[in-house]
């Protein structure tokens, strides 16, 4: 199926929430921007993948759209859903030549606002129609919990979106949460995963995916790379759950190619580009373009960033891909995966943080194995006991300095694996040195072949304390196997408490935290 079907007219409130407020009637583009104009006008602007929201502060958010056409980016703000007394903020000229997207970063407001948004695009006396959105802001007095979310892991490995089974239906189960945001932590799209329309399952089932000119190759060209993140805001519920709840982006690896690291040269028949550094620059670029971040507020001006959600909450996001060494044994005394300048700012920013609970994004977990094609490392852990080497090194570095900083309650969460699981590190059972406990929360795949378990790795002292996989690689989504994990801060106990659920929203495991220790 080369062309998603459209939304209709006399769509419930509920249907409108889960296809982003994209406007009755309208017709949703092909990747990269390809696809039927609307009868309109030939100069009027078609907003052609809906709205996202990003990085949310007490004050604001990101809102991102895309035009099929050079015009200008509207954004309409109030408190009330009439709109009477709304503010309009204008926003960049939405050109080809970041392929019609953009952003702008709406502030001012008060915490624990309810904010309503239209966003529209103007090309002089030619108006879109109009899209519309909303989220809190976080803070209010009379806020009682924060609730976010966090997964990764869309389209891979070869299912894509199946209008058969509602397109990717975990984006409806985490809307159902009603979470003030949520954590993507990475492969955001599968760049090097191309799709078919049909895939037969062991059993004789018949999956089907919609397709897009882009999905059925590699990327390579930034065009390719662009249609990659486009063609996710093609699904009804990714592009509901995107208008309304904002969402903190991280990449992994999957953006431009499986296991990638600086320096690279693939030995990939698939690719005449095969300089992994010319790949990853137009992949961060088509990233940049397709995701609701604000380039220049993070430290780098690409990934790695601190986002305040109030008193009770900072998260740290990290950025495990262009920093690291190549992939290799892991038996060095020392290699990188954060970077010296990145290490250094993740151990201050955690130690100087006064928020009762600093979670640490990360797009890769810290004690699992997880190895290349050719069995060298590929994320942290060696596999190997005793003394911490190559990347384990550094990471034992950041470990002990936010410890003798006295950085307390810190809580990491990933996915990068395609399972769930909870993992609770402890130095009464490590070989490195000196570090206080903590907790890793793994949840994944949002949309993608379930795989696992992995092996753990002892350095850290891990446990494994609750984990969910499937019996066999690369299990469909058909077969479940999907999950999300979900945190609840309590803002007058201060207590955390962490559901891992599937894609159902079902909680699978939860476990409730108390901070400064007591547990």
């Amino acid at each position: 199926m080369r062309v998603p079907p459209s939304p209709r007219d006399g769509l419930s409130r509920r249907s409108l929430f889960r296809l982003g407020a994209a406007g009755a009637g309208a017709t949703i583009l092909g990747a990269g921007g390809s696809g039927p104009a609307l009868a309109q006008g030939r100069n009027r602007p078609v907003l052609t993948h809906g709205i996202q929201l990003g990085d949310p502060r007490t004050d604001g958010a990101v809102v991102w759209t895309r035009a099929d056409r050079a015009s200008r980016m509207i954004v309409e703000v109030s408190d009330r859903p009439d709109f009477r007394d709304s503010r309009t903020v204008r926003g960049p000229q939405l050109t080809p030549n970041n392929d019609g997207t953009g952003r702008v970063r709406v502030t001012g407001l008060d915490p624990g606002q309810e904010v309503h948004l239209r966003v529209h695009a103007e090309r002089g006396k030619h108006t879109s129609e109009v899209l519309e959105g909303g989220f809190r802001t976080a803070g209010g007095p009379d806020d009682d919990t924060i609730r976010f979310v966090f997964s990764g892991d869309v389209a891979g490995q070869g299912w894509g979106i199946n209008p058969e089974i509602g397109g990717m239906p975990v984006f409806n189960a985490m809307a159902d949460r009603e979470p003030d945001f949520f954590v993507h932590s990475g492969d955001v799209c599968y760049s090097d995963v191309p799709l078919e329309e049909n895939v037969t399952l062991p059993d004789g089932r018949v999956w089907k995916n919609v397709l897009t000119d882009e999905k059925a190759a590699v990327a390579q060209t930034l065009g390719e790379f662009r249609g990659q993140f486009a063609y996710n805001l093609l699904d009804d519920a990714l592009r509901g759950f995107a208008a309304r709840v904002p969402q903190i982006v991280q990449w992994d690896d999957h953006e431009v190619v499986n296991n990638w690291y600086p320096g690279q040269v693939l030995d990939d028949d698939r690719y005449t580009e095969t300089d992994i550094d010319v790949l990853a620059k137009r992949a961060h670029r088509a990233f940049h373009e397709w995701t609701p971040i604000v380039p220049a507020e993070a430290v780098d001006g690409r990934i790695y960033r601190k986002l305040s959600y109030g008193p009770d909450l900072d998260i740290f996001v990290i950025d495990m891909r262009p920093y690291r060494d190549p992939n290799s044994p892991g038996d060095a005394p020392f290699e990188r995966v954060l970077g010296e300048t990145q290490a250094r700012w993740l151990v201050n920013q955690v130690s100087a943080s006064s928020a009762t609970w600093k979670v640490i994004a990360s797009d890769m977990p810290l004690g699992l194995v997880v190895s290349d094609a050719d069995d060298n490392i590929e994320a942290v852990a060696n596999g190997e006991p005793g003394e911490p080497l190559s990347r384990e090194a550094e990471i034992d570095g950041v470990l002990h300095d936010l410890h003798r900083r006295g950085a307390r309650d810190v809580v990491w969460v990933t996915a990068d694996v395609h399972y769930t699981a909870a993992h609770r590190y402890s130095p009464e059972r490590a070989s490195s040195r000196e570090f206080t406990p903590f907790w890793e929360f793994v949840s994944g795949p949002l949309h993608a072949g379930a795989f696992g378990p992995n092996e753990l790795d002892p350095t850290f002292g891990p446990e494994v304390v609750f984990e969910n996989s499937p019996p066999e690689a690369n299990t469909s989504p058909l077969d479940g196997f999907q999950h999300f994990g979900e945190v609840e801060i309590d803002r007058r106990s201060k207590e955390l408490t962490v559901h891992l659920r599937d894609a159902n929203g079902d909680s699978l495991w939860s476990r409730t935290l108390t901070p400064e220790g007591r547990e």
